[in-house]
């Protein structure tokens, strides 16, 4: 496209044009289907060329148009903006079809980079809604949470945010701090460690755990000895069958929170409420990725050892309780076993329909009878 000529001399020209007339004369022969009456910028450069062939100075060409080489550039430069254009027709085709290979994605159309997820701030206080829906993405090996509210959560321990210790009752701000250690450390070994996940004996959880809870530490073993109904390991650790199941990478999502308080017998009483995000694939090779969500809840106690008979350093638990979601029900082998899309429908359920992301409420609000299902994974 050619911008049309002004009727006027360019600025800061003078009286003449600055534009030589044989440039003129070439837009003019190009432009033969301009209206017939001439602009004021054409009938000057016509009277200057008759003028000037009156004197005999009319330019090459002026009788018998341009001269060849100065067709053959014009020619040239056409056919450069003509082979522009189709590659410019064709790069907003491909735009039009993918818009996401501009950089940046301006139109915002695009599949989001594992950076644009912002981090959530740590959880000081039970949320009063779910969270919301995230994109309807499906997860893959290379972003096993997107589509799910815990692409934002912390990864692994770092979700673990411990309180500012205090003294409490007759302990020590030292003492407090070391009751908050020891329940992370028993979180941490019970659903983060990588040996624990694959079905190994969770041997530091175990370990923190007052020894004189001799019923407790009894049923946990058999648990994971021999699972059954009575005995599930899974009430109190995440754990997958490496025979059928895969972690996809090495992070685990997490997101909760830890508060304490005075505890009867001279005693700080933490109580944690943390939820664990699983992805997984199956064992083998395959591809499809989901998710097994688990939240956990856990009171513990320590007491002062100046005046009860306790293990310094070791924590009583005075609860563990769990909500599951995305694992077979009725299965008590001592494994989570998630269902995958590729699966098909696992059976009509028995039991509601439940978010396995929502913190807003606690563990016994959602407690129901029977298998439910999930509204996401």
């Amino acid at each position: 496209m050619v911008d049309k000529p002004s009727d006027e001399p360019r600025s800061g020209s003078g009286e003449d044009p600055s534009i030589p007339d044989e440039v003129w004369e070439q837009f003019l022969k190009d432009h033969g289907s301009a209206p017939k009456e001439p602009s004021a910028r054409a009938r000057m450069v016509t009277e200057r060329l008759r003028q000037q062939d009156a004197r005999g100075e009319s330019p090459e060409g002026w009788r018998t148009g341009p001269a060849r080489q100065d067709g053959g550039r014009a020619g040239r430069r056409r056919k450069v903006w003509g082979v522009l254009g189709v590659l410019v027709a064709a790069a907003v085709a491909v735009v039009a079809i993918k818009p996401s290979l501009l950089p940046g994605d301006p139109f915002g159309t695009g599949s989001p980079e594992p950076a644009a997820a912002s981090p959530l701030p740590a959880e000081t206080a039970a949320p009063t809604a779910p969270p919301s829906s995230a994109d309807p993405q499906v997860p893959t090996l290379a972003r096993p949470f997107a589509g799910s509210p815990a692409e934002r959560w912390a990864d692994g321990t770092a979700g673990i945010v411990l309180p500012k210790a205090t003294s409490v009752g007759s302990l020590s701000k030292a003492q407090v701090e070391q009751a908050l250690q020891q329940a992370r450390t028993l979180l941490t070994d019970a659903n983060l460690n990588a040996a624990t996940l694959r079905g190994e004996r969770p041997a530091t959880a175990l370990g923190v755990i007052e020894p004189r809870q001799k019923d407790l530490l009894t049923r946990l073993n058999t648990s994971l000895k021999k699972p059954d109904e009575k005995h599930d390991p899974l009430l109190m650790f995440s754990r997958f069958d490496p025979a059928e199941i895969k972690l996809v990478g090495d992070v685990v999502k997490t997101r909760g929170r830890m508060t304490f308080k005075a505890g009867e017998q001279a005693s700080v009483a933490v109580h944690a409420d943390y939820t664990f995000v699983y992805p997984v694939v199956k064992t083998g090779g395959s591809k499809e990725v989901t998710r097994t969500i688990v939240r956990r809840v856990l009171d513990i106690e320590m007491s002062d050892p100046a005046k009860y008979r306790v293990t310094p350093g070791r924590i009583a638990v005075v609860r563990y309780d769990q909500e599951i979601g995305n694992s077979a029900c009725d299965v008590y082998d001592g494994y989570l076993h998630p269902h995958f899309h590729s699966d098909g429908p696992s059976g009509a359920p028995s039991g509601p329909t439940t978010d396995p992301y929502d913190r807003s409420k606690g563990i016994d609000d959602n407690r129901t009878e029977g298998c439910g299902t999930v509204s996401r994974v």
